[in-house]
């Protein structure tokens, strides 16, 4: 059984933990409304920019550009995005092997190639034999809109001179605080309209001419999606580092109450043999007739 001193440094230890899992909860929680802010307002335009974009292309007769080609996956591209640190429950570890379930389906029909995005992704896709191309594992947060640029260009690249045929990103998609939605989104190339557009529909008029603008649109696209896929996985993250160091925090409340509990026990106890013993020493007294 423990001693009294040993129980009072643990509970004063869990007491430390606690005001620790606290403080990182309020702070997660600054960084979630934040986050939820930007991604709530910007959302309408994210989800219906795509189809907006593609019918475009079909009406001023670009509907060939090379973001709308369809070509068979030969050679495949997935951006991973995690976060880059921890303590935020299982938001990490499912995505994670999500990826893996989604990458072992595709090695056999096409070769892979993989981008992280997030310190947890670049460890975990270190120790594995799908070639890394491309890795941003520090201040992801920061640099938003740095590396949707960078990863931009390269994507257009490679993607335009056939290099890929297919990107994928794999993310965590905020949902709601209890937890999010892991998704898997195609990025390039575009889905096609399966409309078709009526011939009486209005044709709008160019100005400079359609190819410049859909060029422009286009690469518009690529670059805020992966804005849109990055500020989502924030978003996702906070929440849920909110809520673990709300379950952490309150674990810790329940494990001092318990551990004071016995504690209190241990202390009676020992209280209660004390009194024995003096009641001992004074019965055998009063036999001696002291």
């Amino acid at each position: 059984m423990p001693t009294l001193i040993d129980l009072r440094r643990r509970i004063q230890s869990v007491r430390n933990s606690q005001q620790v899992t606290q403080a990182m909860k309020t702070v997660a929680t600054a960084r979630f409304k934040k986050a939820h802010r930007q991604v709530v307002e910007r959302r309408p335009f994210w989800h219906s920019f795509p189809g907006l974009a593609v019918s475009l292309s079909q009406a001023s007769g670009q509907s060939l550009h090379p973001f709308l080609e369809i070509r068979p996956e030969k050679r495949i591209e997935v951006i991973v995005i995690t976060s880059d640190k921890g303590l935020c429950g299982a938001f990490n570890s499912n995505l994670l092997a999500l990826a893996m379930t989604f990458l072992e389906q595709k090695k056999e029909k096409a070769a892979l190639e993989v981008v992280t995005i997030g310190r947890k992704a670049s460890t975990h896709f270190k120790r594995l034999k799908y070639p890394v191309i491309g890795s941003y594992a520090e201040g992801v947060d920061k640099r938003v809109a740095e590396i949707s640029r960078e990863l931009g260009r390269h994507l257009e690249y490679r993607f335009v001179f056939k290099q890929v045929d297919a990107v994928y990103v794999i993310y965590n998609e905020f949902r709601s605080i209890i937890a999010p939605r892991i998704t898997i989104s195609r990025l390039l190339p575009l889905a096609a309209a399966t409309a078709e557009i009526p011939a009486e529909t209005p044709r709008p008029d160019w100005e400079p001419e359609a190819s410049r603008i859909i060029d422009y649109l286009l690469g518009f696209y690529l670059r805020y999606q992966l804005e849109h896929y990055l500020l989502e996985s924030q978003a996702a993250e906070q929440a849920s580092r909110m809520m673990a160091m709300e379950n952490a925090t309150k674990n810790a409340g329940e494990l001092i109450s318990d551990l004071v509990l016995l504690l209190n026990k241990i202390r009676q106890a020992s209280i209660t043999r004390e009194l024995l013993e003096i009641q001992t020493a004074v019965e055998a007294l009063k036999q001696q007739g002291v």
